[in-house]
């Protein structure tokens, strides 16, 4: 059976956004070169990215640009090589609320609505493959990791801590090892993950606008 594989920037203080839901907070982070060599090298393990629709928009609205002229000095060789590694791997969107011609005009995304979703992303897990890989997408992945979806969740990066509203989770995690960055910020390697209040379910008790 595919895995699928969730890693993720974490503030110290158990944080994955910012006020008011603000993930630029996170930006520093997300260009350092070791974390984008680190997702080149989850791109290259996987053949399908499981996203939200908040994450989706905020990551299309950036690497098509890659794509579409990445000789450009405007980008990192990091980021050039997270765009190749992307390339063949196509994207699965879970959201009620992204319209129905969107895979007719990007035909590398999928999207699943939220009522089906358990059972399609059990489907995709079922299917030979390579790993499914998921970053972003917080409310998705915890929903998922509620519902014994996600049983093997990869490493947390933690970085500054920033004091904010949304927490990842309210998680148990057992770390196994963890490794520091040349950006100060350290990898842990967790396992034994279970979440310690599933009664509210993503799919299904959240208002429909915000997914």
């Amino acid at each position: 059976m595919r895995k699928i594989i969730v890693y993720n920037i974490v503030s110290l203080d158990g944080y994955h956004t910012g006020l008011n839901n603000d993930v630029s907070v996170m930006f520093p982070m997300m260009g350092d070169k070791v974390f984008n060599a680190y997702t080149a090298e989850r791109l290259r393990a996987a053949d399908t990215f499981l996203i939200g629709r908040v994450s989706f928009e905020l990551f299309n609205s950036f690497w098509p640009k890659v794509a579409q002229n990445p000789d450009s000095d405007e980008w990192t060789p990091e980021q050039r090589e997270i765009s190749r590694a992307g390339k063949s791997v196509p994207t699965v969107v879970v959201s009620d609320t992204l319209p129905d011609w969107l895979p007719e005009k990007l035909p590398d995304i999928r999207i699943i609505r939220r009522a089906d979703a358990y059972e399609r992303i059990a489907e995709l897990k079922r299917q030979p493959g390579k790993d499914i890989l998921m970053t972003g997408s917080r409310t998705l992945w915890n929903d998922l990791l509620a519902h014994g979806l996600v049983e093997h969740p990869g490493p947390l990066t933690l970085s500054h801590t920033i004091g904010a509203i949304y927490k990842t989770a309210s998680l148990k995690i057992s770390v196994v090892g963890h490794s520091t960055w040349n950006s100060c910020a350290s990898r842990f390697q967790a396992s034994n993950w279970s979440r310690k209040d599933s009664s509210r379910s993503y799919l299904t008790g959240l208002p429909r606008s915000s997914v």
